[in-house]
Parts: C-alpha cells; structure tokens; sequence
C-alpha cells in the first residue's frame, strides 16, 4: 500500500503541483496551500507554516514542504529541523525552477535582476503594480527597480499569453527583458522523490 503524502505549499504553486499529480497519477498526494500573499508578509510564513504541520501531521505518512527560503532568513528551516520534515531546495522559486547552477549563472551575468514565474506573470499587478502604487505614484519605480538593469522571465509552460505578460511587466518597469523557459526544474524531481517515483510507484 502507497503511504499517504501531504504536500504544503505556497499558493503561487497551486497550477504546477497539480498538474503534476495528475500527469504523474500521485492519488496518494494530497496538496493543501498557504496563501502567496504571506511573501508580502514573509516572518509570518514560519508560524503559519508550524500550525498546519501540526494540524495535519498525524493524519499522513508524510509531509513534504513545497517552498524554498522565500525570505524568512531561516524561519522556515528552524520550524521543519523542529518537525524533521524535507523542504524544496534553493532560497526561492526562481532557484529551484531554474537549478541551482542556472540561477547564478544568470545571476552573475547582471546582479541587477528582478525575475518572475508563470504565476508572478499572470498576478503582475496584483503582487508588483498595486501593492507597490505604481499606477497612483509611477514616481516611486526608479525608488524600487532604479538599480535593476533586466527582467528575466523563468517559464514554467511556453504559453504566447504568459510571454505577453512578462513582456508588458518589463515595459512597466522599464527594464531589458529575457525570457528562459526551464520548466518545472526541481519542484518536479522534488516531489518525484517524496511520491515514490515519477509515476508514484
């Protein structure tokens, strides 16, 4: 009998997760999300993060953790050394899409990056223009992004609608842009490994 998993992710995670479980046939996989909005928040992930492992702990053979560092300076490694529970590698999700060795390679060649996924394409005004009151205080762009040089968009899918809006990102932030399609990178072999196999075997 297949052991039970659970996996607890961000919710900027949501499509990916569960596209690979359906593509992978993981039934065994049960995904519950925290919602993406906390990185506006990141010290409040840690906390959030401890009350749904030790909501759900018992009821599952496994829980995986489907984040990186995403900013909490080690909040999120201090609560899963505690639990003994396995997290997604890297320090964010352009690490651990792209692979390590790609992410600083881009990284080196211009410091001055600013990145997006799939998800941060979609939800662009949402997390970027609107929190930030670029459309009311278009002033406060070169306070936030005068020291970016480009904007390097990590594609999940190759999909011409989410290339137009990293496109349209980039204009906004009037920065040079790049597009890299890496895929799933290691958000896939991740879950691959805690599933049992790419076909939860």
């Amino acid at each position: 009998m297949t052991d039970s998993i659970l996996v607890i992710a961000c919710g900027a995670l949501v499509r990916e997760i569960t596209e690979l479980k359906e593509r992978y046939g993981w039934t065994h996989l049960e995904l519950k999300c925290m919602d993406a909005k906390l990185h506006m928040r990141p010290a409040l992930i840690p906390g959030r993060l401890r009350s749904m492992i030790r909501k759900y702990k018992g009821d599952y053979d496994t829980i995986f953790v489907a984040y990186a560092d995403c900013g909490t300076c080690g909040g999120i490694d201090e609560v899963l050394a505690e639990e003994d529970i396995e997290r997604l590698p890297g320090a964010h999700c352009y690490q651990f899409f792209s692979g390590t060795q790609k992410f600083s390679a881009l990284s080196d060649a211009e410091p001055g990056t600013f990145y997006l996924t799939d998800f941060l394409a979609q939800h662009f005004d949402q997390f970027v223009t609107r929190p930030l009151k670029f459309e009311t205080h278009p002033e406060l762009r070169d306070m936030y992004f005068g020291n970016y040089r480009r904007l390097v968009y990590l594609s999940q899918k190759q999909d011409p609608a989410l290339l137009h809006a990293a496109e349209d990102a980039a204009r906004k932030l009037e920065l040079e842009f790049e597009h890299v399609h890496v895929g799933y990178g290691e958000l896939e072999s991740g879950l691959a490994r805690v599933a049992g196999g790419a076909h939860g075997d």
